[in-house]
């Protein structure tokens, strides 16, 4: 059966499965994440004020269960089939017919894409895990970056956590690497934001963008840093103008830089190297 599934072809059908499947939790993470957070939040400052916690029913992972965010119907087992399950209610809940937003199936394909690319990519064995794992945590940040402006350190330090675990038998680079990763990726950021600070007196990112560069860092190795520090400020600088430009994105609105790092990091993971050598051999 293990040699079966070890296939090229066979494992990257039950990455896909397995990362469809992931997606589909993602989409609770990150929907949940952020306000389990906001509850711990009030409930601490509650408490350093003498006050008793806040009322509210307590959101974790798993409970309550998925509702329909307009009508609070629950969500049936069969409603939650990634992807199949958005085509049969035609993207609208089955209760009250409210649109279901797009979002929901395009982290689910996310997630079944980007385990079937590393399954095929690296192959059977651990790497292909760690890719996923890698993958999938990116994922997350990103959205909750785009919804929240947050990186939460719930995910980021486990991803740093394990990237050096991973490289401790060199699956994606040597252990030194990923140590000086995790070590560079978190004080170019934070040199970086105290040299904006102390210009122009404001903050020009949070500490979560440290933190999500160090865990990249942790899993490819400082040499790739270069690389997803120019092609995410690159992007970002893009994007950016085009916001302000074209959506009158005022200038003083900030805009998540963790969804760029996310990318960036993404792309060096499965291609970094192979276009690091690229352009080093034009000079």
């Amino acid at each position: 059966m293990i040699e079966t599934i070890s296939q090229p072809v066979p494992f990257t059908f039950v990455a896909l499965v397995l990362g469809l499947c992931i997606g589909s939790f993602l989409n609770v993470v990150i929907h949940r994440l952020p306000k389990m957070l906001e509850q711990e939040w009030h409930a601490q400052a509650a408490e350093l004020r003498g006050e008793p916690a806040p009322a509210g029913e307590a959101i974790s992972l798993s409970k309550p269960r998925s509702r329909c965010p307009h009508c609070g119907t629950a969500i049936a087992a069969w409603q939650n089939v990634p992807l199949l399950s958005y085509v049969l209610l035609g993207g609208r809940c089955a209760h009250c017919k409210a649109k279901i937003p797009m979002r929901y199936p395009v982290v689910e394909l996310l997630g079944g894409v980007t385990a079937a690319y590393s399954a095929w990519h690296f192959g059977f064995g651990w790497a292909a895990a760690g890719a996923m794992l890698f993958s999938w945590a990116l994922l997350a940040l990103t959205f909750i970056d785009l919804d929240t402006q947050l990186l939460p350190d719930r995910i980021t330090l486990p991803l740093l956590w394990l990237g050096l675990l991973f490289n401790l038998s060199g699956q994606f680079v040597t252990l030194s690497e990923a140590v000086l990763g995790a070590i560079a990726g978190y004080l170019v950021l934070w040199s970086v934001y105290w040299l904006f600070k102390l210009t122009t007196g404001k903050e020009g990112m949070g500490y979560g963008d440290f933190k999500l560069l160090a865990a990249i860092g942790a899993w490819l190795g400082w040499t790739q840093l270069p690389f997803v520090i120019l092609a995410s400020s690159a992007i970002g600088a893009v994007v950016g103008i085009l916001l302000i430009v074209f959506a009158r994105h005022g200038r003083n609105v900030p805009i998540p830089f963790g969804p760029y790092l996310a990318g960036a990091g993404l792309v060096a993971l499965f291609w970094g190297k192979a276009l690091t050598q690229a352009y080093l051999g034009n000079f």
